[in-house]
């Protein structure tokens, strides 16, 4: 959050890059001392997303996949060596096996190409997210994690690890550095809207800090950007404080979850909407980092994270005492 609140793109990708080596502490040993053998500062790119498939191969006696995709999104992947990547697990004709099966792969550098000018967006500019594709590279069984066992617990609790934080489920540690780095940004417009407005004039003459509507917005604004900050945290001590006590959270733990962390989301990217508004035309100009922050702030609520028809309707099931159908109601959940 503070980094994410100074300059939006390094505050998303220490919150994107930052949550890889938890997952990887999960993998086989074997992965681990390569991307970490001579370098622990090794730093991993992503995406997750399921947009290459796994055709089972084998290397001589390795047995393995043949991974082939293209994926959009990788933030900071040109200041990584080792890459994690969604897959969907294939045939032998390489077609996805019905019901599907998500994969987490795990692939160095020279394994896949990073598109050059993949990455021209309005916000978040400097997060670098562009494509990579993967074209026949040989994955060794051991560089893969089965989706499902790292978002149910399975994948922590077969590698031995015994601090709670490993215990704490997908859905509630991927997405918050993203929602957290969407906080800071807002956490970050504010207090420039606040230093623009203490020196102020406005059209009419008037100094903006003696406009009571300006100061209530202000206000206001702020206490629903606190506000945001506080459910986040509190959302991630109470799961972290359960998995502790030895609790395993339900689908609909895990959904209200989900559900405060997307609304913490939108609850501070619009009140930065209502200061930003109310800070005149000359806070649009590229001179004034002010709308950089605010460009920052929706590009980052437009992550598919941050989506909330699917994770609302599920979570509002569970309040109802029913269960959510397989599907995209479940999804990232």
């Amino acid at each position: 959050m503070r980094i994410a609140s100074l300059d939006g793109s390094t505050g998303w990708v220490a919150g994107i890059v930052g949550v890889h080596p938890w997952e990887l502490a999960m993998a086989d040993e074997r992965v681990q001392e390569e991307v970490w053998g001579t370098d622990p500062d090794t730093w991993l790119a992503s995406p997750y997303a399921p947009m290459g498939v796994l055709t089972p191969s084998s290397d001589g006696d390795e047995p393995g996949y043949t991974l082939k995709g293209r994926w959009q999104f990788s933030s900071g992947t040109d200041h990584c060596d080792w890459i994690f990547l969604g897959a969907l697990l294939g045939d032998a004709e390489g077609k996805p096996v019905q019901p599907a099966v998500q994969m987490h792969v795990i692939l160095p550098r020279e394994d896949y190409t990073i598109v050059a000018d993949s990455w021209d967006v309005v916000g978040l500019n400097g997060t670098g997210s562009k494509d990579v594709i993967v074209d026949g590279a040989f994955i060794p069984g051991y560089r893969t994690l089965a989706y499902l066992d790292v978002a149910e617990g399975v994948a922590a609790r077969r590698a031995g690890l015994s601090e709670p934080g490993y215990h704490v489920p997908f859905s509630a540690v991927f997405p918050l550095g993203i929602t957290s780095a969407v906080i800071g940004m807002c956490e970050g417009a504010l207090r420039l809207h606040s230093q623009w407005q203490a020196g102020r004039t406005l059209i009419s003459g008037a100094q903006s800090k003696d406009d009571p509507y300006a100061l209530f917005a202000l206000s206001e604004a702020a206490a629903d950007i606190q506000a945001s900050r506080a459910a986040l945290l509190d959302n991630i001590t109470q799961m972290y404080d359960a998995v502790a006590s030895g609790h395993t959270h339900s689908f609909a733990e895990r959904a209200v979850g989900r559900r405060t962390q997307v609304q913490a989301a939108w609850r501070a990217v619009r009140a930065m909407d209502e200061v930003v508004a109310r800070s005149g035309g000359n806070a649009m100009r590229r001179d004034n980092p002010l709308q950089r922050v605010w460009r920052d702030a929706h590009t980052g609520l437009a992550h598919a994270i941050h989506v909330q028809g699917p994770t609302f309707h599920s979570a509002a099931l569970t309040d109802l005492g029913l269960e959510p159908p397989a599907g995209p109601l479940r999804s990232m959940i």
